[in-house]
């Protein structure tokens, strides 16, 4: 493959510090992303088809057909996109953002669902970045950790989780897509559809709460589309700095082959289905930057992380 790609970015006045080193470094742009990126969604499309054959016990029980599997992994692949999606922004509705969240670090956006594919309503999603002393092969298994997503995913409500199923979208055992059983017993008709991705430059836990009766229906061949969904996750990445070496020659960033990871966080709500009120608009705005923060808390509290 001959692949010459020219992309003229702006990114000594726009970009965050927080990624400036990440941005200028080339890591986010540079030929090695476009080709990492390439291997990936090839890997996943071998994967998907047939290409490459997967262990049958992944789906045992649960999944028992070709069929319902490619399904599994379209409706996964677009709840992918969406959430990338999302993170643009683009589509916001102006709207009073109190000025106690201006400085807080956290972006907060409110839009109305544009089809079929996300529920109908006004959805209020939010997202903020923050900078960890950790490679990001140990921030990738920390949140795909089954035993330890009770640390900081608030669905689970503190409670242990269940992998019913997984689908291998790749070589590395992370790179899958798992269907999970929260344990709540009053509502024991919900999973979350979850698809996690690794490679060289970085990583993705992408996850959405779904009805059980919906998703059995992708299994058995509805058409993936029809089904709306409304995904959170992360996106780690490293931070393009040199690692911090201290006068021993010893690393200062633990569990870190770099000075650290970028970790972005991005929710997202549903409030309403009709009218949008003033009063409602503010109070999913406090809720939604309440649990997104309180996640960012959780996870530096389980890392034993206190800056």
């Amino acid at each position: 493959v001959t692949w010459i790609e020219h992309v003229q970015v702006d990114d000594k006045l726009s970009t965050h510090r927080l990624y400036r080193d990440f941005v200028c470094g080339s890591q986010a742009y540079g030929a090695k992303r476009w080709i990492t990126s390439l291997q990936r969604m090839c890997e996943r499309f071998a994967f998907s088809n047939g290409l490459i054959a997967t262990p049958t016990n992944e789906l045992e029980g649960v999944i028992e057909s070709l069929e319902g599997k490619r399904n599994v992994m379209t409706l996964s692949q677009r709840m992918v996109e969406s959430f990338f999606e999302v993170l643009c922004m683009s589509d916001k509705l102006d709207f009073p953002n109190p000025l106690e969240y201006h400085n807080s670090g956290v972006c907060v956006a409110l839009r109305k669902s544009n089809g079929p594919h996300q529920p109908d309503g006004f959805i209020v999603s939010a997202a903020t970045s923050l900078w960890l002393p950790f490679s990001k092969e140990h921030l990738f298994n920390f949140f795909h950790d089954e035993k330890r997503r009770a640390q900081w995913d608030a669905l689970s409500n503190g409670n242990p989780v269940t992998t019913v199923a997984h689908i291998s979208t790749g070589t590395h055992p992370g790179n899958r897509i798992s269907i999970i059983q929260p344990f709540l017993p009053k509502e024991n008709k919900m999973v979350v559809l979850q698809e996690s991705s690794i490679d060289s430059l970085g990583a993705a836990i992408i996850y959405a709460p779904m009805d059980l009766k919906a998703l059995l229906s992708v299994v058995n061949g509805e058409d993936a589309t029809k089904i709306p969904i409304l995904p959170s996750g992360f996106v780690i990445s490293t931070d393009g700095r040199a690692s911090s070496r201290g006068t021993n020659g010893a690393s200062t960033s633990s569990n870190t082959g770099s000075g650290g990871s970028l970790l972005t966080v991005a929710f997202q709500i549903l409030i309403c289905h009709s009218q949008l009120t003033t009063q409602l608009n503010m109070e999913s705005v406090a809720t939604v930057h309440t649990l997104i923060s309180s996640t960012v808390k959780k996870i530096k509290a389980a890392l034993h992380y206190y800056d």
